[in-house]
């Protein structure tokens, strides 16, 4: 996999190797992003599911 992302021939180029850290960083936050937007949305999804289970509204709305 290396030898396909750096080139099998020569060293690695100093730009490269920033470039590949700087998306790895970016990956790394959005997959942060992510897991926190999928707690959110589990939250939400728990206050809904509570609000309609409640007998007091009416049939039609529920």
């Amino acid at each position: 996999m290396a030898k396909a992302l750096f080139g099998h021939v020569g060293g690695s180029d100093p730009r490269m190797v920033q470039e590949m850290r700087r998306l790895q960083n970016r990956v790394r936050d959005l997959e942060a992003e992510v897991s926190r937007l999928q707690a959110r949305n589990d939250q939400l999804s728990m206050a809904v599911t509570e609000v309609s289970g409640s007998s007091d509204r009416e049939p039609a709305l529920a």
